[in-house]
This record gives C-alpha cells, sequence and structure tokens, in this order.
C-alpha cells in the first residue's frame, strides 16, 4: 500500500485525536516500520488493518465508519495535491468517470508496483451513477468516503447505497449514486 495513505491517516487520527493518540496507536498496533512511512514509499496491507484496528479497539468507533470518515479526508488531500485533474469538470459524476481511465493510469506511470482497486462504470447519466468497485483489499468503506468527498466537493447531493457482490477473494460492491 501507497505510504501516502499512511502518512494521510496518521493526518486524519491526530485531526480527530490528538498526537498522543495517534502516538499510542501505533505503540498499540506494533507495525514492523514502527510507524515510519514516506508518501512514495510501499508498506504492507497488514499495517494498515493493524493500525486501524488499534484505532477502532481506542476509540471504541466501528472501523466502516471510521474509513468512511477518512475517505472524507483523503479526498480534501487528493484534491489538494491534484488539482489538475480537477480542471474542465464541473460534477462529480464526470470526475468519479475519470478515477478509471485517468487518475489511476497516472499513478500506475509513477508507482508501476501500486496495487488499485478498479472501477468499473455501469451507469453514467446526469442524475445516477452505477459503479462496481473491485478490490482485493476491501476497503469498500474508504471507497464509500471518498465518493462522498468527491460530492461534497462539488457541492452535490445524491444517495449512495451500495450492495455487495463477492466478498473473497475480491472484493466487489456496486455503489449507486442517485441525485
Amino acid at each position: 500500500m501507497k505510504g501516502v495513505i499512511f502518512t494521510e491517516f496518521f493526518s486524519f487520527i491526530e485531526e480527530n485525536h490528538s498526537i498522543e493518540f495517534l502516538q499510542e496507536t501505533i505503540e498499540h498496533s506494533q507495525v514492523e516500520s514502527e510507524g515510519v512511512y514516506t508518501a512514495t514509499g510501499t508498506y504492507p496491507f497488514c499495517e494498515m488493518g493493524a493500525l486501524l484496528g488499534s484505532v477502532v479497539e481506542k476509540s471504541g468507533k466501528d472501523a466502516s465508519e471510521l474509513l468512511k470518515l477518512f475517505g472524507l479526508h483523503l479526498f480534501g488531500h487528493f484534491k489538494n495535491s491534484s488539482p489538475n485533474y480537477f480542471v474542465g469538470i464541473d460534477n462529480a459524476f464526470d470526475f468519479l468517470a475519470t478515477v478509471e481511465t485517468q487518475i489511476h493510469v497516472d499513478v500506475k506511470k509513477l508507482y508501476p508496483d501500486a496495487e488499485l482497486p478498479s472501477f468499473d462504470i455501469v451507469e453514467h447519466t446526469l442524475d445516477k451513477f452505477v459503479m462496481i468497485y473491485k478490490s482485493s483489499r476491501g476497503l469498500g468503506a474508504l471507497c464509500e468516503g471518498l465518493i462522498a468527498g468527491c460530492m461534497e466537493h462539488f457541492g452535490e447531493t445524491a444517495t449512495i447505497s451500495s450492495r455487495t457482490l463477492a466478498t473473497d477473494p475480491i472484493t466487489k460492491i456496486e455503489f449507486i449514486l442517485q441525485k
């Protein structure tokens, strides 16, 4: 998993709790890296699971809810660090349609070892957007938070519903956005 996810997760934890809480989380998780990540590095996914598990245990919050909130945070980071992806796009559905065909293509050029989820666009109209999320990591709640962050960025509202299609070995989730 790319280090930027870890570094932003730490920022998210610090913003929502404290630096002390973050340090306790790192110590409690007993990750091999000892919580030292660089944004461009690549780290084992199991470390994110251990860190998330520690936050869940220490905070008493639900893992899915934490991942959704982290997704909102992460979208903010992406929009600030990569504003060029928003040029000429004026709505959330059109932006979401570019993730697989433009953004992920560029990420793979920069980081060939990146293991990205994939998105199949099933329907894309003015009022409805349907996509299938596929990943071996099963971070559908994070994806939902990113989608919500996208909707918020464009000042749009939509109901976001999801349906799990498969979980082993690849998680497949159908996301339906209806304005």
